[in-house]
């Protein structure tokens, strides 16, 4: 009787520890405990220009890791194009997109189709993405102007809308 007890009890510590990985882990929204954002460095995708993440203090910096063979990504990209089409011109804004695991001339191919104009910025040993813990894309993240994650979004979101807008200006205006 006390083996099953005993069985039972490890059986229900499981799958409580699963049920909060699985909850936390796939919260549309992490918020929390501020911290730094790693500095990472990537690679522009079309000029080969080397940035890093500390040069960009100053800034609210919207990350977002993505790749063309996800339709959940493809699906959020236009939202990406019209936040960034709203927020480009303030100077305090600044987008970073990072391809996943995907082929660059894919996708340079296909933003020459589409018209689109964030800034694309590759990883090619997927360093960022480890810093970053990614678990699969998209994942996004919002860095405010002192360099510290403020916000964690796992999954596809509508960037360009109202709400999103006003949250990033008033980090913007912090």
């Amino acid at each position: 009787m006390r083996n099953k007890t005993f069985i039972l009890l490890i059986i229900f510590i499981c799958i409580a520890i699963v049920f909060y990985i699985v909850k936390n882990q796939y919260s549309p929204i992490k918020t929390g405990a501020v911290s730094q954002a790693p500095d990472i460095e990537l690679t522009d995708i079309h000029k080969n220009n080397k940035l890093r993440l500390s040069e960009l203090k100053g800034s609210v910096v919207f990350i977002n890791f993505w790749a063309s063979w996800c339709q959940p990504c493809m699906d959020e990209v236009p939202s990406i194009e019209g936040l960034f089409r709203h927020l480009s011109k303030n100077s305090k804004f600044k987008m970073i997109t990072i391809l996943y695991k995907d082929d660059a001339d894919d996708v340079l191919s296909h933003i020459k189709e589409t018209g689109y104009t964030f800034p694309i910025y590759i990883d090619p040993k997927g360093s960022a993405a480890k810093q970053f813990g990614i678990t699969g894309v998209p994942e996004t993240f919002i860095i405010d102007k002192k360099g510290n994650l403020r916000k964690k979004i796992i999954g596809p979101f509508e960037w360009d809308s109202p709400q999103v807008i006003e949250a990033v200006s008033n980090l913007i205006n912090e």
